[in-house]
């Protein structure tokens, strides 16, 4: 539309330059050399071949008669005495007389609409006594004020471009307002509905109605498969606690601690994939964080069973707090932890932070990871090793659960290579302002 208006006033432009032009030419009088023509022609005529010549000349524009002879109009001179135009027909004539007038014409309807005459006259006193009768004229269609009709369609024809322009605007302005709420959906704002939004067009109308119910849906299928994956975790760990009851009775102590821990890892599992699926769709909890207490609390239970951990805490960054799902965290720590001391006999951790954002480094003394491995290994059931054995890692789900609750808090992962050898993992999150 803003194309189209565009060009509609260029037309507009255009048509008032070549209507301009157009009635210059239509109210000026010929040239001296055709009008010189003209007389030449009709003086060395016969008198019976007069009406075909005065019948050539005619067209929409010019008609000529000769006449015995004609007195003065009272009508406004065309070209006053002494002026430069009159003295070119005069010296192109070579002497021979000549007048010329200006015509007002009338509308041929009086007010609205009409066409109006707008003429000129000119009388060439021929030779051989006779006097030259030359009329241009010109029909324009005008208006009130004498505004020529196809000025005022046109300027109509631009008001009611304009006219389409704004009412498309204001049909179209709901799809924008719809476009900005659809963006704000999020399962984590259950209670948001969307805004009223005024359409008035029936179409607008039932497609904002439709998303409205879309979002309803969502919204009720999200709890429901919360719902369904809380009942299993607690169906599965009624069942887990009651084997463990079982397995007491089983003699073999090796057998009886692989049991155990088959039974941990199950349900270690089930935990992982609830609290994966809650924080992707912004499900988990929140609470202020003091992340340098946390870390060191998981490091000092971790020291405590025998681990080989590190910690080295920056000046300054032991009060920073993060607003975080505690249990989130924890578990982005243990697995960041585990997966070092898998792959290395240690893990060095190093705590940092600057204005915006808090850092922990966990550092291996491992084989490292190769740069062309690196963002494979954040993906789930990926590993280095390509077994699933317990003993040399799990099932690869540690880093996919790492980066995506890191994700989930606004974070980010990166792995890179240890100051010295082996793997370093860091995570960032956005430290907690007032």
């Amino acid at each position: 539309m803003l194309v189209v208006g565009a060009l509609v006033i260029l037309l507009i432009i255009m048509s008032l330059v070549f209507q301009s032009l157009r009635i210059d030419e239509r109210t000026s009088a010929p040239s001296p050399d055709r009008l010189l023509a003209m007389t030449i022609l009709l003086e060395s005529a016969p008198s019976g071949e007069r009406i075909s010549i005065l019948a050539a000349i005619r067209n929409h524009e010019i008609s000529a008669r000769v006449v015995e002879q004609a007195s003065a109009p009272d009508l406004p001179q065309l070209w006053p005495s002494g002026s430069a135009e009159l003295a070119d027909y005069q010296r192109a004539l070579e002497g021979r007389a000549i007048s010329a007038f200006r015509l007002e014409g009338q509308p041929l309807f009086n007010g609205g609409f009409g066409n109006q005459r707008r003429a000129t006259e000119i009388r060439v006193a021929l030779t051989t006594g006779e006097v030259l009768i030359v009329t241009t004229s010109s029909i324009l269609a005008t208006g009130v004020a004498g505004v020529p009709v196809g000025y005022l369609i046109a300027i109509l024809g631009l008001l009611v471009a304009l006219g389409v322009l704004i009412f498309l605007h204001r049909e179209f302005r709901p799809l924008a307002q719809l476009a900005q709420a659809v963006e704000l959906i999020d399962p984590d704002n259950d209670t948001i509905m969307l805004p009223k939004i005024r359409a008035r067009s029936q179409e607008l109308r039932l497609l904002v109605s439709a998303f409205d119910r879309l979002k309803t849906r969502i919204d009720t299928l999200v709890e429901a498969r919360f719902a369904l994956l809380g009942g299993i975790q607690h169906d599965v760990r009624s069942f887990a606690t009651r084997l463990r009851f079982r397995i007491e009775g089983i003699a073999d102590e090796t057998e009886r601690a692989k049991a155990e821990a088959d039974i941990a890892d199950l349900i270690l599992l089930l935990d992982d994939a609830l609290l994966v699926g809650r924080s992707g769709v912004h499900k988990l909890d929140q609470e202020l964080v003091v992340f340098a207490e946390l870390v060191t609390s998981e490091v000092a239970e971790r020291v405590d069973d025998g681990a080989h951990i590190a910690l080295n805490v920056n000046p300054g960054s032991e009060a920073v707090q993060v607003l975080c799902d505690r249990l989130a965290l924890r578990r982005i720590l243990t697995n960041l932890v585990d997966n070092a001391l898998s792959y290395g006999k240690s893990a060095n951790l190093k705590l940092g932070s600057d204005a915006d954002q808090v850092f922990l480094y966990v550092d291996d003394d491992g084989p490292g990871i190769p740069a062309s491995k690196r963002k494979l290994l954040l993906e789930p059931f990926t590993r280095m090793e390509q077994s699933r054995a317990r003993h040399t890692g799990g099932a690869g789900l540690g880093l996919a659960i790492v980066r995506q609750l890191v994700e989930a808090h606004g974070g980010k992962l990166a792995i890179s290579d240890a100051p010295i050898r082996g793997a370093r993992l860091m995570i960032s999150l956005p430290r907690f302002k007032p």
